[in-house]
């Protein structure tokens, strides 16, 4: 890999407004996105990607290779939860375990969106498909870990229902809004996409540097956290995702993906969900401890994945692919 392309996505301009927010706290500024914008950026970013994506999936149609890759991407996000939860069945409590299941198994949107910044930048192709992808990743990891959960916890007194937790899982606020817009995109098509192309195409990399900053903020007043988390917790969030990729790469290949897909694939699979997941495990998973999953994902899975990985999952999808 040539050190210049790792080197050129630090100079990313979303990256360094990750970086950005990250010095701030370091340096003790009182820099903060006020509330609720960070909540519309995220919303905007989700409408952003579903409706442009909904357009390029009414482009193309939904052949064989594309229904091929969404069931791979929700046999992957059942799949991760079962290996990752017995690991950690060994570290953990089973309700913390199955937290970090569901974390690890769920995708971070946000990521993806950073993703697709960087195939835009090195102008590499990608199907609207992959949007659909990402939003089926969402809730089959956090169903399948809540039903881990209740298999092996005895003593469980959280009347939760799985009818109610999947419910919870398809109805929570990103996956009605990447869902919806992609729908919508699929319906409009092209021409309907070009209406709303000054506010969902024109303005998003702006609003993504936004976003960036007030996760680096959040990210690095998390970091404290990870002291009582131990070796093991910082090891997994790093191995974990470079395992998920090497599979999703490996999976790639073997269904023959373009570049780009199977960069957004690997993507998905290393990616650790830090929204939706928490969300869902207030709810159905009550004692298990937030202050262990949501720092491993947020502070160290996420800029891990935004840094250095993509690049390098890039390099290693050119390589193989």
């Amino acid at each position: 890999m040539n050190p210049s392309d790792l080197f050129l996505n630090f100079l990313n301009t979303p990256v360094l407004f990750f970086f950005m927010g990250m010095i701030a706290i370091a340096i003790r500024s009182n820099l903060e996105i006020p509330q609720p914008l960070p909540k519309f950026f995220s919303l905007y970013l989700l409408f952003s990607i579903g409706i442009k994506g909904g357009m390029e999936l009414s482009k193309s149609g939904f052949g064989e290779g594309v229904s091929g890759i969404l069931i791979l991407a929700v046999a992957m996000s059942s799949v991760i939860p079962f290996y990752t939860f017995f690991i950690l069945r060994k570290k953990y409590s089973i309700s913390d375990a199955a937290a970090l299941a569901a974390t690890y198994g769920s995708v971070s949107a946000v990521t993806f969106i950073t993703a697709i910044a960087f195939l835009q930048s090195n102008h590499i192709p990608f199907g609207g498909h992959m949007v659909a992808a990402m939003a089926l990743m969402e809730s089959p990891a956090i169903i399948t870990a809540v039903v881990l959960y209740k298999l092996y916890n005895k003593d469980d007194s959280n009347k939760t229902t799985l009818f109610h937790t999947i419910k919870d899982a398809f109805t929570e606020g990103s996956i009605v809004m990447i869902i919806g817009s992609l729908v919508i995109g699929l319906i409009v098509g092209e021409k309907g996409y070009e209406s709303v192309k000054p506010f969902a195409g024109d303005m998003f990399k702006g609003i993504l540097c936004l976003f960036l900053l007030d996760m680096g903020i959040v990210a690095a007043r998390r970091l404290k956290d990870l002291k009582a988390a131990g070796a093991f917790s910082i090891l997994f969030a790093l191995l974990v995702p470079i395992t998920n990729a090497g599979i999703g790469i490996l999976l790639a290949k073997i269904f023959h993906m373009g570049q780009g897909d199977a960069l957004m694939f690997t993507v998905l699979c290393a990616s650790a969900s830090y929204i939706a997941v928490p969300a869902a495990m207030r709810v159905a998973i009550p004692h298990s401890n937030p202050g262990i999953y949501v720092p491993m994902s947020l502070a160290i899975t996420f800029p891990f994945n935004v840094i250095i990985g993509i690049p390098v999952y890039n390099y290693l999808v050119q390589m193989f692919i």
